[in-house]
Parts: structure tokens; C-alpha cells; sequence
């Protein structure tokens, strides 16, 4: 029987980290949890910390991965904090966790790498196409771009009020902000 890494509690590794990013996918934060601190507890803390940040990622949607790694941050800060032989690290992957249990998932980022670029699944004659727009560099700015922050855009007669609502209007895709009510009471 070959080598096996276990971690405190005895369990495979590599068990370990997969329950725990099956998981997160699934949005179950007591089996990720769990083993998030057996690996954290294991001293296999740089690793825990370097598949989090590959799951912000890898699986799930939005732009998490900064808060994770700010998580990193101060869990490596805190861990030069020992109270009572007690990692007061250890919240900061808990937060991890939850964060990520809770965001909305997407393997897009996974599908984009391994699909279009490994796979070479994406259309050949559009590859060409957006080429060919490179190469010719005569590519006109769009007429969107000219608005109230540009000269043209103010010669034009562009105003704020428009801006607000065209921009608002081309928002793709939008989510529901807290202050869209302001762009569409302006209109009035």
C-alpha cells in the first residue's frame, strides 16, 4: 500500500479537501466546515487557504475572491496571536466558508479554461474575425462611448441625466441595486 497523508483526526487529505469543496459547491456549510478545520487544524493551513482562493474561483460567481484573500490576510495575522496554546486564526476560515457556501455558484471560470482554451470549443471563424479587427486597428469608437464626460459627448448635447439613465439602461448583466429607484425617478 502506497504513502498516505492523514490529517489530525486521521483522515485521507485528499478526502478531506475534496469533501470540503464538494461542499462548498452544494452550499452545505457544516460538511465544509468541518473539514475546512481538520485541514486548518492539521497544519495544512497554506494549502486550506490556497484551494479557497481556487474555489472563489473555480466555482463560484461574482467577485469573492478578493474577500477571501482578505480573509487570508488576516488569519495569517492573528495566527501570531496564540491565546492558550488556541488558533485565533481559525474564524477567519469559518468566514471563509460561510462566504463561499453562500455565494451564488458558477463553474464558469472552470468551463472558460478547460472548454474554449484546452477544448479549442470556441468558433474558429469568430477567433479570425475579432484577428482581423486587430490586425486592420481601424476599429471606431463606439458612439456610446461619447457622454457628458467626453468633449465630443458635450458638444453633442450628451447631459448627466442621460448618462444615468443609458448607462443604467445598458447594464448587462445588472443586478438589482440598492439606488436603481433614483435612475428611474429622474426620467419623470
Amino acid at each position: 500500500m502506497g504513502y498516505r497523508i492523514l490529517t489530525k483526526r486521521g483522515y485521507d487529505f485528499y478526502e478531506v479537501s475534496s469533501a470540503m469543496q464538494k461542499a462548498i459547491r452544494r452550499g452545505d456549510p457544516d460538511v465544509a466546515g468541518y473539514f475546512a478545520v481538520e485541514l486548518f487544524e492539521s497544519n495544512y493551513s497554506n494549502y486550506l487557504w490556497e484551494r479557497l482562493l481556487i474555489i472563489s474561483a473555480e466555482d463560484c460567481w461574482g467577485v469573492i475572491t478578493q474577500e477571501i484573500l482578505a480573509l487570508k490576510t488576516a488569519c495569517e495575522m492573528m495566527e501570531k496571536k496564540i491565546t492558550k496554546g488556541i488558533s485565533r486564526g481559525r474564524i477567519f476560515v469559518a468566514k471563509a466558508i460561510i462566504i463561499l457556501c453562500q455565494a451564488k455558484k458558477s463553474r464558469d471560470a472552470d468551463h472558460l479554461t478547460n472548454f474554449i482554451v484546452d477544448e479549442g470549443m470556441v468558433d474558429e471563424g469568430k477567433l479570425e474575425r475579432y484577428l482581423d479587427e486587430v490586425r486592420e486597428q481601424n476599429i471606431d469608437i463606439p458612439e456610446y462611448a461619447f457622454d457628458c464626460h467626453t468633449l465630443k459627448g458635450r458638444r453633442m448635447g450628451k447631459t448627466k441625466t442621460a448618462f444615468w439613465e443609458t448607462e443604467f439602461n445598458a447594464l448587462y448583466p445588472r443586478q438589482t441595486g440598492l439606488f436603481d429607484n433614483f435612475v428611474i425617478e429622474s426620467k419623470n
